[in-house]
């Protein structure tokens, strides 16, 4: 069946994952297998620096469906995740971890659950088997903070087994440590997704790339997200509001100032509300000058790149 056209492929970014390689290709040939259709399992190397690549060499021999994929260098899980759906010519991608952690055997559950009419279905590891302090503590707080944000309540954001339809997985637009928020990113596309609860394994060889000292980036990341789902497409609203708003004040508290000096006949320039008003004023017209700028970019940006702020999901004729 490895074969034929697949109608499912598994996305899988691997980095020193080389112990754990000849398992997890078993555990997820045997799942697919078990479907009876045709697939494909596209594992990316993004630039380990263990064996990963010699012995991806020696498994293509085995699995015939394995599409391995070698980065130049470490990119990043997120332009990991990007090739991997670029590459993938199922109609329905998985994506998922390559420690182990997550279970194969779950990959049909997702699949049959996103046939049921869903564009995006993600996995919830519900009884996680993480350390509590270093991990689930904090993954809690991040999920429950995203989801209140944002709009697309999750209970596991940072779960990688994902299951898609080619045309969502294919729209993403992936770039920095992204990947976390597909179902936002998803979500802006008008998907409609759900969320299964998963099994979750503990790491049995090779050490976690993850740990508490991402939260930094979660928080700034999650800040992106809700300017891509407010004012993306319209950044002028943003910063104008933001600059007229402080325009306003500036001049407001400069015409009570003059309004001071001129008919009150005080002394106004020893006066840090003088500075502050001023401040306004500058802030005001350099954040409207941003957002006139930025209309600007993303104007070409959509013009000049042929893509579309808008995203089809049936045409009746």
């Amino acid at each position: 069946m490895e074969s034929q056209t697949p109608y499912i492929s598994v996305v899988i970014p691997v980095f020193n994952e080389a112990e754990n390689l000849p398992e997890l290709l078993q555990k997820v040939n045997s799942s697919l297998e078990s479907m009876g259709r045709p697939f494909e399992i596209i594992v990316i190397d993004d630039g380990s620096t263990d064996n990963t690549n010699i012995l991806l060499r020696d498994l293509k021999a085995k699995y015939p469906a394995l599409k391995a994929v070698i980065f130049r260098r470490n990119f990043g899980q997120s332009a990991a995740m990007t090739a991997g759906f670029d590459l993938a010519g199922g109609q329905v991608v998985v994506s998922m971890d390559g420690d182990l952690q997550n279970d194969p055997a779950d990959i049909p559950m997702l699949v049959k659950k996103l046939e049921e009419g869903y564009d995006i279905v993600s996995g919830w590891r519900k009884d996680r088997k993480d350390a509590m302090l270093s991990r689930k503590i904090p993954s809690r707080i991040a999920n429950r903070l995203i989801a209140k944000t944002t709009g697309v309540e999750l209970h596991d954001y940072g779960c990688s087994l994902k299951a898609y339809r080619q045309e969502v997985a294919k729209n993403l637009l992936l770039y920095g440590e992204l990947h976390r928020f597909i179902p936002v990113l998803a979500s802006l596309q008008g998907a409609r997704y759900a969320e299964v609860v998963v099994r979750h394994h503990p790491r049995s060889r090779g050490s976690s790339k993850y740990g508490i000292s991402r939260t930094y980036r979660v928080i700034l990341d999650l800040l992106l997200m809700l300017f891509f789902q407010k004012f993306a497409t319209r950044p002028l609203q943003f910063f104008g509001l933001t600059g007229g708003l402080m325009l306003a004040a500036g001049i407001l508290i400069e015409l009570y100032l003059t309004f001071l000096k001129l008919f009150m006949g005080m002394d106004i320039g020893n006066r840090p509300l003088l500075i502050l008003g001023v401040l306004f004023i500058i802030c005001g017209l350099l954040l409207s000058g941003i957002g006139l700028l930025a209309e600007l970019i993303i104007r070409t940006y959509y013009e000049a790149s042929g893509k579309h702020i808008y995203f089809i999901r049936e045409i009746i004729q």
